[in-house]
């Protein structure tokens, strides 16, 4: 069944995404969704990481990181890279790196 096909993607946020618990709210809503991977802060103030999971999830993340994102934040500009399929999902969670 092909809506079961794992898939990942990384991303860049750009904007006003640092001090404004952009991560952590990044963190539960990839919790909500069942999406795996990571997020960290980068020291050019924008936001990166790599979330994994079904398609249709994904789809939501990447509203989110690009449309949404924390109560505070400004989101400028959302960039997704290396969008691939998986046969198993390299995390176990979805963690804040510092």
């Amino acid at each position: 069944m092909a809506t079961s096909k794992l898939h990942s993607f990384d991303f860049e946020v750009f904007g006003k995404v640092q001090g404004v618990f952009f991560r952590r709210e990044t963190q539960k809503k990839a919790a909500k969704l069942g999406v795996c991977g990571w997020v960290m802060n980068t020291q050019t103030m924008t936001v990166v990481g790599t979330a994994q999971g079904s398609k249709e999830m994904l789809q939501q993340m990447k509203h989110w990181l690009s449309k949404v994102g924390s109560k505070r934040s400004r989101i400028s500009k959302c960039d997704i890279k290396n969008e691939r399929t998986l046969s198993a999902l390299e995390f176990s969670d979805f963690s804040v790196r510092v």
